[in-house]
């Protein structure tokens, strides 16, 4: 019963990393997504600084609850 459990939010965490991954657009921000543009560097801020956070806590959830499933 517990396994499942932790098969069942491994599931949930990969999609939701996957989903988080695709959503930052590579070198281009968020802000390009919906028409701006900006050709120069500048720091995350605001809703990419979220998902930015975000993935890091997803994915260090993702490789503990990995772990655990490996070890039981």
């Amino acid at each position: 019963m517990q396994l499942n459990i932790i098969y069942i939010l491994q599931i949930v965490l990969a999609v939701l990393l996957g989903t988080l991954i695709l959503l930052q657009a590579k070198g281009t921000g968020l802000g390009s997504t919906f028409g701006g543009e900006l050709s120069f560097y500048r720091t995350k801020r605001g809703v990419e600084k979220l998902l930015f956070y975000l993935t890091i806590i997803v994915s260090s959830l993702f490789l503990i609850i990995s772990v655990v499933a490996l070890i039981l």
